[in-house]
């Protein structure tokens, strides 16, 4: 897009105009305001409701009125396999093989078991590496792990922060804490986007310099899945796990995906916690005793799909199936970089974009880091019908998601901020 003049809401008409996606927006419900739609920017913490949610939901409830118990087999969607529909729209979306994605749990209880999966230390190699400021719940489960196995947290998880002054890492000083670490390192554990800034990690070149040293590379996909093309497969990643009710639009506490690539989840020999439904399927309904895996990602499930949970999921990956993540991530790099030209323009701003500068960095997050007015300011977005994200200390996430925001969305933000430091 060029910026030429100074008359966004002219610039984002024509953008709006142009844009192949927009149809996209009338599949959502979009919050009201008085009477009109919200600007929703908050798709990174929670995305929207998809329009057809109500219909599959009671799809499922005729299915349970009319077949009970059989509906496991009879339903529409049969229930017993109700998780197999889903592997073919995730593994294009973290870019896998079907059989190395599964729908299953919920993010933090799919890290849970991939850890225990994969993190296997010994007295030489028992390091983890992390990115200093992970959300809370992957600093939890790390150090709940490393206490499982016996070993001090404050030993065994190396945490890298960036430089002084500075709010986002270099690819470079992680590589050189990964060789530092060297043979001491059993597993990379990093955000694919991280939750604060935005920043979007070099994930292959991460993977590429734990297996150097010999360690596992695996990585939490919270804020990248749905947000920005992965190759997951292709770049030779161990393991990852990610929730659904962000950018994948799949309710709250939406159910969770994990992957864990072939040369792992093909093995049934690669340790794991077993549950029923992890067991191969072609006798899993024999009760005997003897866990036999069910080869691939499915042999990690604990229990039968939650299918009401799942509901939305499905609703949701049809629409990425039908709008692909190519061109969602090329209307995503527009539709930033527009926000981003309007808040660099404003006079005084109040604020620093903290979010990488290359678009190659960052997926459709812009976190604003205030000086001391932020919450007034982010109070001042909500009383105008703007839906942002507060996080303490002081800032305002804000995240235009290419599948059902537009540009003028973007100048409504531009406005409202203009006018907080006006």
């Amino acid at each position: 897009m060029s910026f030429q003049t100074e008359d966004f809401r002219q610039l984002a008409t024509d953008a709006d105009d142009r844009d192949t996606l927009f149809p996209f927006r009338a599949r959502f419900h979009i919050p009201q305001h008085n009477g009109e739609d919200v600007a929703y920017f908050c798709g990174n913490s929670l995305g929207l409701q998809p329009r057809s949610t109500s219909y599959l939901f009671e799809q499922e409830l005729r299915d349970w009125a009319r077949y009970g118990v059989e509906g496991h087999f009879q339903a529409q969607s049969p229930w017993f396999s109700y998780h197999k529909q889903f592997a073919g729209p995730l593994a294009a979306i973290v870019g896998a093989m079907p059989e190395e994605v599964v729908a299953m749990n919920t993010l933090t209880v799919n890290l849970q078991l991939l850890l225990m999966s994969f993190y296997r230390p010994t007295a030489e190699r028992f390091k983890i590496i992390m990115e200093a400021g992970a959300f809370p719940s992957d600093q939890y489960a790390v150090e709940t792990m490393v206490r499982l196995h016996g070993y001090n947290p404050e030993e065994a998880i190396i945490e890298v922060a960036p430089r002084e002054g500075a709010h986002t890492l270099r690819t470079e000083d992680i590589i050189a804490e990964i060789e530092k670490a060297g043979s001491q390192l059993c597993v990379l554990l990093f955000s694919g986007v991280q939750y604060y800034t935005g920043q979007l990690f070099d994930i292959p070149a991460l993977t590429e310099a734990a297996h150097k040293v010999g360690a596992i590379a695996g990585f939490d996909l919270a804020h990248a899945v749905g947000n920005i093309p992965l190759k997951l497969h292709e770049w030779n990643v161990d393991f990852a796990c990610w929730c659904s009710y962000k950018y994948l639009n799949s309710g709250p506490g939406g159910v969770g995906g994990a992957y864990i690539h072939e040369r792992f989840a093909c093995d049934p020999a690669t340790p794991r916690l077993a549950g029923w439904w992890g067991q191969r399927e072609h006798d899993r309904f024999r009760m005997q005793k003897g866990f036999i895996p069910e080869p691939g990602a499915q042999g990690w499930q604990m229990s039968n799909a939650p299918v009401f949970n799942m509901v939305a999921h499905r609703a949701s990956l049809d629409l990425f199936d039908k709008a692909g993540m190519e061109p969602l991530r090329e209307k995503s790099l527009r539709m930033t970089a527009f926000l981003e030209k309007m808040l660099r323009s404003i006079p005084n701003p109040k604020f620093e974009i903290i979010t990488p500068a290359d678009p190659e960095a960052r997926g459709c997050q812009l976190s604003l880091l205030f000086d001391n007015s932020g919450k007034e300011t982010f109070d001042r977005l909500t009383s105008a019908g703007i839906v942002a994200d507060w996080r303490e200390p002081n800032v305002i996430r804000v995240a235009p998601v290419p599948m059902y925001n537009t540009f003028m969305d973007c100048v409504r933000l531009y406005e409202a901020l203009r006018g907080a430091a006006e």
